[in-house]
């Protein structure tokens, strides 16, 4: 049933005549028709099909904001056919207000996807500005664990690339282990559930490499892998990180940030876990290597003891034995003569200093006829002042000793002339 006209009031309503429902709704839907048309650009994140219309949502690319809309089955058939949820449009909209809903939509007139040299343009100026910071430098690139105790996978869940990963990696190495985290990967989940499930399995101490895993797509979807906020949350993790987002032409920016860049999940998998078989290879021909080396040194030690006893000196063992003998003989007979040598030396120079001590010797004074006077008190009698009549004295002569009396006064020497 149709609701009857209603005529427009100028008057403001009030407490006392305030506006009907159908007045107001009306009044709203005059004003917001007057806008007229927009383009405006977002990301689809909600595309549903009922009664040949199209029902969906448009969410701005930086902010949290979404508007519905709707496309009419007469303007469908204008549109790109590859037009799905998930990607970067632009679209003419025009707002229309229903009346007896009570709700607001945008009725979409055209939509085409963002011009990808738009896009380009802006992701090259985000990777350079990531590039100045050092974010791609090699020397941030950390290496990736030998053998991983356990692997850390970001994907889908139950998509292919999880299954590839998981199938060629237990394949190389069956008892590696692994943690995996399901996120979306395209839409507008997609990046917040990326950047939880990295911290997450970041702050993980027993994950030691992470694997951010998606089987390819088109340049749109694959626009999540190069939002900034997820290519600085992996450039901070301390977790070697490793991209197998699978595509080639359009290199997201988590391929640059990443610690190893994987062409497909496969190619992950086969670069992260080694291969048992080639390893168990490895160490046969090492062990093989090793047991030829230390074969070949112990020959030729064996090689070079046979020369040695060949020579003549070790052939005959008593030369040596005799040439040192005869040797130490020499060296005893020279001893001898050089100690006999000495010996005369010593024996000539003590006779000497013997001649010479007794040149010196106060016995050889006496001998000549001289004598010593020693007073009562052992002291020796030097001078005639000291020779008082009466004192006994001690003769010592050249043979012996004996004693004498003073009975005159000295005679000094010039009274004798």
């Amino acid at each position: 049933m149709t609701p009857p006209p209603v005529t427009i009031e100028s008057s403001p309503p009030t407490v006392d005549s305030p506006w009907p429902v159908a007045l107001f709704s009306n009044k709203i839907k005059g004003w917001i028709d007057r806008l007229g048309t927009a383009w405006v650009e977002g990301e689809i994140t909600q595309w549903g099909s009922s009664g040949g219309n199209i029902y969906g949502k448009l969410k701005d690319l930086d902010v949290d904001a979404t508007i519905g809309f709707t496309i009419w089955s007469s303007v469908r058939a204008k549109l790109p056919a590859d037009i799905s949820q998930g990607d970067r449009v632009i679209a003419l909209v025009k707002p229309s207000y229903w009346v007896k809903g009570g709700s607001l939509s945008m009725q979409v007139f055209e939509m085409r996807h963002v011009g990808l040299g738009d896009l380009l343009e802006r992701l090259e100026r985000l990777r350079q500005s990531l590039k100045a910071e050092g974010l791609f430098d090699a020397d941030r690139k950390r290496p990736l664990p030998f053998l991983p105790r356990c692997i850390g996978l970001v994907t889908g869940k139950d998509s292919d690339a999880e299954k590839d990963v998981l199938r060629n990696a237990q394949l190389r190495w069956p008892s590696v282990e692994f943690r995996v985290v399901h996120a979306a990967v395209q839409g507008d989940r997609a990046v917040s559930e990326v950047i939880t499930a990295l911290r997450t399995l970041d702050a993980d101490p027993e994950v030691d490499v992470i694997i951010v895993a998606r089987g390819g797509g088109d340049f749109q979807n694959l626009l999540v892998f190069s939002d900034e906020t997820l290519v600085r949350t992996a450039a901070a993790c301390s977790t070697p990180i490793v991209s197998a987002i699978g595509h080639e032409a359009d290199r997201p920016l988590l391929d640059d940030v990443a610690d190893l860049r994987a062409s497909t999940p496969t190619d992950a998998a086969k670069r992260v876990v080694p291969d048992v078989a080639d390893e168990l290879s490895r160490v046969r021909q090492a062990r093989s290597r090793i047991g030829t080396r230390v074969t070949s040194l112990v020959n030729h030690e064996i090689d070079r003891l046979e020369q040695l006893r060949t020579r003549p000196v070790l052939a005959r063992s008593d030369w040596l034995v005799d040439s040192r003998a005869e040797e130490l003989g020499r060296y005893v007979q020279r001893t001898g003569e050089l100690v006999d040598r000495l010996l005369d030396r010593s024996h000539t120079r003590v006779i000497e200093l013997r001649s010479q001590l007794r040149a010196l010797s106060p016995q050889r004074t006496l001998d000549r006829g001289y004598a010593i006077a020693q007073l009562p008190g052992g002291a020796v009698l030097r001078s005639s002042s000291e020779a008082v009549p009466g004192t006994p004295l001690l003769l010592t002569l050249a043979d012996g000793t004996t004693t004498a009396t003073i009975d005159a006064a000295p005679v000094t020497p010039g009274e004798l002339r």
